[in-house]
């Protein structure tokens, strides 16, 4: 569906994934690799301040992997 996507439409897509080799079967073109399966966006086990930084710094990489040129499959660490 990403393919599709970026392909038809032209729009970036980014995917947040905790099963990263499961992304990459499926053809996900930019990949950000998620924390853990219950809480993929964030760590709320570090409190709030600490899981507001996770979730930040998240969206910042996955930004950056939206604003990035790739000719193949690419995962954002």
């Amino acid at each position: 569906m990403t393919r599709e996507i970026e392909n038809a439409a032209g729009i970036p897509v980014v995917q947040i994934a905790t099963i990263v080799p499961i992304m990459l079967t499926v053809g996900a073109n930019r990949i950000v690799p998620g924390v853990a399966i219950p809480h993929p966006t964030g760590s709320p086990e570090l409190g709030k301040a600490g899981d507001k930084a996770t979730r930040r710094e998240l969206l910042l990489r996955a930004f950056k992997a939206m604003e990035t040129e790739i000719t193949y499959q690419t995962v954002f660490e």
